[in-house]
């Protein structure tokens, strides 16, 4: 098997100071990428600013060899974003990768969750995303050629304890990818999320004694091959954690059709309705939401044919 390089192209990596950026922006340096290291360098919570840790990465990379810079913009703020992509396309002339990355953690039970807490969590990670995809994708798409992977995590796909703010800005993370998938299929830029399970500082405070080996390095092979110009996949959702990849994906069962429904008739046809024993997938590329509308009129003609 040859090995999968990423000579000439322009990775931008956002939260890449720390923990999975870090491995991811170290991996695709080591094959060749040249690396735009975005990190502002705050608390787990956001708060603060310390150039050190993007800097440190860049130094890492250089020191090896390969090429490197660092950015302390926030992905915050529309602002932000533009600089960090400017920064790309200043250094090295373009963007050919863009990693979301950037995370926080506010924890508070729903009951308690302050409005400042939930939005400080949504601009980082759901409006950071969009921050820095909004001023990247036309550049990719007048290039022909863009890998986008973003963030999410099982938080956002099953939910968790005292993070209904990080858990709808993940979820929100999957509807982005969609989207992006959809609009850059045409355009030649791809669009996956990853799922990472690893231990870094947002595990700060959770007991992990018992946990299996969960470094960043077993997550950062799967988001190297979905940067990858040999990917060959978008709109599409991979879990990485603990030496595990898989594919995450919605499912709809194939449900009842009726031409009327009382509640009643609710409640009795509820256990079919719930059936995912022959489960339904569109797939979001090439049109998984009108495949949708196809399916759900198909059922209903078949329902007024018999």
């Amino acid at each position: 098997m040859s090995t999968l390089r990423f000579d000439d192209r322009v990775a931008v990596i956002t939260g890449a100071g720390r923990g999975l950026g870090r491995e991811y922006a170290l991996l695709l340096a080591s094959r060749g990428a040249k690396v735009v290291v975005n990190d502002p360098g705050g608390s787990l919570t956001g708060d603060g600013t310390d150039s050190a840790p993007a800097q440190s990465v860049v130094d890492e990379i250089t020191a090896a060899g390969g090429q490197a810079v660092a950015v302390t913009d926030s992905v915050a703020t529309p602002e932000g974003g533009q600089a960090i992509i400017d920064t790309a396309v200043e250094q090295f002339g373009r963007v050919d990768i863009l990693i979301h990355n950037a995370g926080t953690v506010r924890r508070a039970p729903l009951k308690e969750m302050s409005h400042h807490d939930f939005d400080a969590v949504l601009d980082v990670h759901l409006r950071g995303a969009f921050h820095v995809v909004r001023p990247a994708f036309p550049l990719m798409c007048d290039a022909g050629y863009g890998r986008v992977v973003l963030t999410s995590s099982i938080g956002g796909l099953y939910g968790n304890h005292e993070v209904a703010n990080y858990a709808a800005a993940k979820a929100g993370i999957l509807g982005l990818c969609n989207v992006v998938a959809l609009e850059g299929a045409s355009e030649g830029v791809l669009c996956n999320a990853i799922v990472p399970g690893a231990v870094t500082r947002m595990a700060e405070g959770l007991d992990t004694s018992a946990y299996p080996p969960m470094g960043a390095g077993l997550v950062a092979p799967a988001v190297g091959w979905l940067a990858h110009e040999t990917c060959s996949v978008t709109g599409e959702y991979f879990v990485a954690i603990a030496g595990r990849i898989a594919r995450a994906v919605v499912v709809e069962s194939p449900g009842v059709y009726r031409p009327s429904w009382t509640v009643e008739e609710v409640s009795e046809q509820m256990d079919t309705i719930r059936d995912v024993g022959e489960p339904v997938i569109f797939p979001v590329v090439p049109d998984g939401h009108a495949d949708h509308i196809r399916y759900s009129f198909g059922r209903a003609a078949e329902g007024v044919r018999s």
